[in-house]
């Protein structure tokens, strides 16, 4: 569906001027995982980030006149979900910008306890390696079981690495397109997913081992 959108943005648009009710069906359907993930950044619940996006659509069929194509439809649809969130967040009183994160971004990607003290033989090595993926049976990598526990882990990171993991990995956005929609550095974006990614992989690491 990503292709649909990004293959010929000017048609798109002209589309969605026009009143277009499958270019919009094709555009919700598109970007709706990614406008909940930056909203769900911002606000408490997935309720309140559902109504973000509610309003962030109608912003965007407003503004359709005013889009000019300096950035991707993605992108700019995108910093208006952000925008709305933020006041949102506000009126919440939870505003945090993201750029709040970035001092913790500097603690270690994976628990100082996955490795060997300093009175362990060879300290500083892995406990128990990770497990080599390309081992294992592919249905065992893709059955529901796994993908839940995928889902879950992602649901438990903090709000600043579940967004940028699920706009990075889930619904395949670029790290400018991140970078713009959650005013973060691309420093900043690089060490969240990371962290983010590290995370998950310790929860599908227990998970596949068991």
């Amino acid at each position: 569906m990503e292709s649909r959108v990004h293959a010929d943005e000017t048609t798109l648009v002209a589309r969605l001027r026009d009143g277009d009710e499958e270019a919009f069906a094709e555009v919700v359907e598109a970007l709706y995982p990614a406008m909940i993930a930056v909203a769900r950044g911002y606000v408490r619940t997935r309720a309140l980030a559902e109504d973000v996006v509610q309003e962030a659509w109608l912003g965007v069929l407003r503004g359709l006149d005013r889009f000019e194509g300096r950035s991707s439809f993605r992108t700019w649809a995108l910093t208006i979900v952000a925008n709305i969130a933020r006041t949102r967040a506000v009126r919440e009183a939870r505003s945090v910008p993201f750029s709040a994160f970035e001092p913790d971004a500097g603690g270690p990607s994976v628990e100082p306890e996955r490795f060997r003290g300093p009175d362990d033989p060879y300290p500083g090595h892995w406990r128990s390696y990770p497990t080599d993926w390309r081992t294992l049976p592919e249905g065992k990598l893709l059955s529901d079981e796994t993908l839940a526990v995928v889902r879950a882990a992602i649901g438990d990171l903090p709000d600043a690495q579940r967004a940028v993991i699920t706009l990075r990995d889930v619904t395949g956005c670029s790290s400018e397109e991140v970078c713009a929609a959650l005013g973060l550095t691309e420093g900043n974006q690089r060490v969240l997913l990371h962290r983010a990614r590290a995370k998950v992989r310790a929860r599908l690491e227990e998970h596949l081992d068991a």
